[in-house]
């Protein structure tokens, strides 16, 4: 499980602004959404909420998203760069980053599985 694959954040002022977890894996982008952004401070872990797997191209898109249209609103590329999976389970994934921003790794836990499969915690490790 060590080779590179995409990585990106992009910051999305849509109904709400917020920031997209863009990782590649399996020739898609799976993707969270970040309400309050990633923290490079590992005491302070995020709410991050899965969403539906996104077409590699879509991985560094900026643009408006027109009006009318699911996710309408301005995109741009906060942070890029490629990641490597360290585990990727069903309820944890530990990706070590190496981005523009974003450096080293990073964990997404899962919690409340069975109420709200879509909510994880994003962190940076310790």
């Amino acid at each position: 499980m060590s080779k590179s694959r995409i990585y990106s954040i992009q910051k999305h002022d849509a109904s709400t602004l917020h920031y997209d977890l863009r990782l590649e894996k399996e020739g898609v982008l799976k993707s969270w959404a970040i309400p309050k952004g990633p923290s490079t401070d590992p005491s302070t872990k995020r709410l991050a909420i899965e969403t539906e797997d996104h077409e590699k191209g879509y991985a560094f898109f900026e643009g408006e998203i027109e009006e009318g249209r699911y996710g309408a609103g301005e995109v741009t590329v906060w942070d890029k760069g490629s990641y490597k999976p360290i585990k990727w389970e069903t309820n944890e994934i530990i990706i070590d980053i190496d981005g523009e921003k974003l450096n080293g790794k990073y964990v997404l836990i899962r919690f409340q599985p069975k109420e709200n499969p879509e909510n994880w915690l994003f962190f940076k490790k310790k």
